[in-house]
Parts: structure tokens; sequence; C-alpha cells
């Protein structure tokens, strides 16, 4: 059979998620053919799901006779098989653990036809002609200690239909010794990292998570955003998703010589590290950015298109962060304001100063929306579960925007308190006799949500605050009384 001149560039999707087939434009005359193998502008600009994804080595499988069969093989990379003379019977099982564990494609690849094959699916072969030369590229270097699973070319669950009989083709002893589907090990997902487990995000997140198998947490102790060493910190070619829920947040210390230092180094210096990462390993990244980006002087809601002008030191990090990470192709940033999580936060500050009989002074010329942790985490887990479109997105929780003085008020009053207690100021006067530097504050940190482009509508922040009192506010915190 000879190759197929002049087919146009096509891509289509097989019954295995993320694979596709690629028909390939040749071209020839007496002389031969000529192909362009990989073209990443062009083919990763089809619109179908053939991503680009970063090649790193190119291998040459070349086979003498008919019949000769290899596999059935799944690596932890994704793969793009091709070949470069001769013609092949390719087969494919989808050994990732998941719903479509087990599936089978199967087709005939010569000079004029590719295919894309995702980390974890079974990739096997039969020659169809003499002098078959099989090429593959692929996206990480082969390690022994990678995790790697294998199928039975006879395997009955598969009931693959072979041109040539096993019994009569060319096979290794070790291909022939490979388990059957029943008992193979599924390939588990790339890994998933959360840094800065212990805090309010981060306790969230594993509440949402559960004990899933591919999801690591870390400390700051157990992994340092700003250690020189952290490109080899991990093999990071792994992890499919790191969620940044590390930050400094200290907004008033980043004011003083040292908090400055410490901010830039923990919000910039190591989301830089990240990013440089994400990017190198095709890594998703998750950046959680803050209100502190604008300076609160618009008054209606702020977009995702506007522009940044931050007033203090800790949203100059954060606005920094936010530009770093546009850079990384795989990103979601999310920007949030007013958080409260399992911690130390402002209404577990006011549930207390309330049971203490203490009547505070809090702010009303600050404007907003709480963003509760559960919420944040909900809506990492739909970006990620829905492959939402890379970009950034806003997220706190839905409702009318009220002042920190209102929020106060209505916390009084859920535990029994008269609201009246709480006094309402200015923020120049909250701040009057402050022993230290201040934060400059956005006088209007409410955000618009696009419910439809989040893929969910987030709780009003007064159901919520109902439940997080219920179920949190009695509770102990550690740290000092939370201020705004």
């Amino acid at each position: 059979m000879g190759v197929e001149f002049g087919k146009p560039l096509g891509v289509t999707p097989t019954p295995i998620p993320g694979m596709v087939l690629i028909e390939l434009p040749v071209h020839g005359d007496a002389r031969g053919w000529f192909k362009e193998n990989w073209q990443r502008a062009k083919m990763t600009a089809t619109g179908i799901d053939l991503p680009d994804f970063g090649p790193v080595q190119n291998n040459i499988s070349f086979n003498d006779a008919v019949g000769t069969t290899r596999g059935i093989h799944a690596e932890p990379w994704d793969k793009y098989v091709s070949v470069a003379t001769g013609r092949i019977f390719g087969a494919w099982v989808d050994l990732r653990e998941g719903p479509t564990f087990g599936t089978v494609f199967t087709a005939e690849i010569d000079p004029s036809r590719a295919i894309f094959v995702p980390r974890g699916v079974g990739n096997a072969y039969q020659t169809l002609e003499p002098d078959t030369a099989y090429t593959y590229l692929v996206n990480d270097h082969w390690t022994p200690s990678g995790a790697y699973t294998f199928l039975n070319l006879a395997d009955d669950s598969a009931a693959i239909d072979w041109p040539i009989p096993l019994e009569d083709a060319e096979i290794s002893m070790k291909d022939r010794e490979h388990p059957r589907l029943a008992d193979v090990v599924a390939m588990l997902p790339r890994r998933t990292l959360v840094i800065g487990s212990h805090g309010q995000l981060g306790r969230a997140l594993r509440e949402r998570f559960g004990d899933a198998i591919h999801i690591e947490w870390a400390t700051r102790q157990e992994l340092d955003l700003a250690d020189d060493n952290l490109a080899t910190a991990r093999r990071w070619r792994d992890y499919g998703v790191i969620i940044n829920a590390a930050a400094f947040t200290a907004v008033d210390a980043a004011e003083t010589p040292e908090g400055r230092a410490a901010a830039w180094k923990t919000n910039v210096t190591g989301v830089a590290a990240l990013a440089r990462i994400a990017t190198d390993h095709g890594i998703t990244l998750v950046h959680v950015s803050s209100d502190y980006v604008f300076d609160g002087r618009k008054e209606s809601e702020y977009t995702i298109d506007d522009a940044l002008a931050p007033l203090g030191v800790y949203g100059q990090t954060k606005a920094a962060a936010d530009a770093i990470v546009s850079t990384v192709p795989r990103h979601y940033i999310l920007r949030t304001s007013w958080v409260i999580g399992d911690g130390n936060n402002f209404v577990r500050t006011m549930a207390r100063l309330a049971a203490r009989g203490v009547d505070p002074c809090v702010v009303n010329d600050q404007r907003g929306r709480l963003t509760f942790t559960s919420t944040l985490a909900l809506a990492i887990d739909r970006l990620l579960r829905n492959s939402a479109p890379f970009g950034v997105y806003n997220v706190t929780n839905g409702g009318e925007p009220a002042s920190w003085y209102e929020i106060a008020q209505l916390i009084f009053r859920m535990t029994g308190n008269d609201p009246q207690r709480v006094t309402p100021v200015t923020t120049a006067e909250y701040f009057a006799d402050a022993s230290g530097p201040v934060s400059p504050r956005p006088a209007n940190s409410t955000l618009l949500i696009d419910a439809e482009k989040l893929g969910f509508a987030p709780d009003d922040w007064h159901d919520a605050l109902t439940g997080y009192l219920r179920a949190h506010a009695a509770a102990p915190a550690t740290g000092a009384d939370h201020q705004v």
C-alpha cells in the first residue's frame, strides 16, 4: 500500500479521552515524498484537543519483519506517534484510573497519519510491512523511577483483533508475560500539589478534596517557595496542577522594612519560581490574588479587565505576581476579597468580642463582600474539573456589598448580641493611634462575579456567614484579634 498524498491536515477525536488521530499532508513526486511530521503552530491551531505538549525527545523503533508486535505499554508522559517508512496496525488501551479504563481504539498508521497518545494510555503496534520505522516524540525523559503500567497483548477484555495472529507474531518474552486487564495497576492522574496546606485556604481545600491519593499537601516547612533548590525539589513532570495557597498576607507588616522584604520574597520571588516550573513542565498553576491589586476608587464593581493600581506593598506584590502568573500557558488567577476560613479572621474576632462584652469600633468606609474559603475551594475544584478556559476569575461570595461595620453589626445580631454595641468609624479614625505603619486599604473591594464563566453561582455571603457562625465561630482560633 502506497502513501496517500495530498490529504488536508485534520484532527479527529477517538473514544479514548485526549487521544486524537491526525491526518498529515504528504507531498510527493517521482523522487519520493515530504511531510511536516509535527508542526506545532498548525497542529495546535486546529481547534480540537491536540495540545502543545512540549516534546523533549524523539525516538525511532526500526522493525525488519512483518508481524513484529510491541506493547501494550503505558508511560507517565504524552507521546506523538507516527511512521517514517512502512505501515503499522496500532492498538491503544486506556489504562488510566477512571470511567474510561479499558477503552480500546485501533487504527492503521502510515506516513500520512499520526496519533497523539496521552499519558497513561497503553500503546502497542504490529508491523504490516517490512522495514517499518516507527517514530515517537515524548515530553519527558525515561527514568527508572517513573510510574509505568502494562497490559497483555492477548487480553480477552481488550479483545484486540490483531491482523497477524499473536501466535504467528514476533513478540518479546517480556511482552507475553504482562498482566491481564483485571490485574493491571491503573495509572493515577498526574499529581496535584497544594502549597500552604495549613492555612485557611489549605484546610478548606483538604476538606474539599479529601484524601485523594494523587493530591500532595505541603506546608512552608516542607516546601519553601524561596528555596534556591525549588526547581529540583520534586520530579515536577509528575505533577499536573500546583495550587499555591501560601502567601504573605500581613498587610500592615508589609509596610515595614523587614515585612516588605518578606512579602516580596514569598508573594513574588516564590511565585516566579513556581511560574518557571509550571511553564517548563506543562503544569497548571492556580494562583490566588486579591482586591488589593486595585486602588478602590472605582464606584462600580471591579471586573477582571480593570487596570491594576495597588496602593500599598502587599497590593504591589500581589499585582506583580498576577503579571508573572499570566505568562504561564496553563494558569488560573482567582481574585478574591475579605477571606474567611478556619483560622483567625474578622468574623471570629467580632464573635469573640461580642461574647466578652467588648464594644468594638469598626470601619464603615470600606465596602466589599466576604469570601469564605469553602467557596474559594469550590471554585478551584470547578475550574479544574471543568477544564475551564485559562485566565483570570473573580471569586467572592454573592449578595449585596456591605461595609465592615455593617458586617460586624450582623455578626453581633446573629450571635444574640445588640448590634448597637458596634460603633462606626472611618479608616483614618480607626488607625489614628496606630503604633506602626499602616497599609492603605481599597475603599471599594467589590468584585464582579461572572457565574456562567465560573461554572456556579457562589452562595450569598449572608447565608454563608450564618453557616460559618454555627460551625466555626465558637471554636478557638490562634493568633491576635484581626484588624481591618
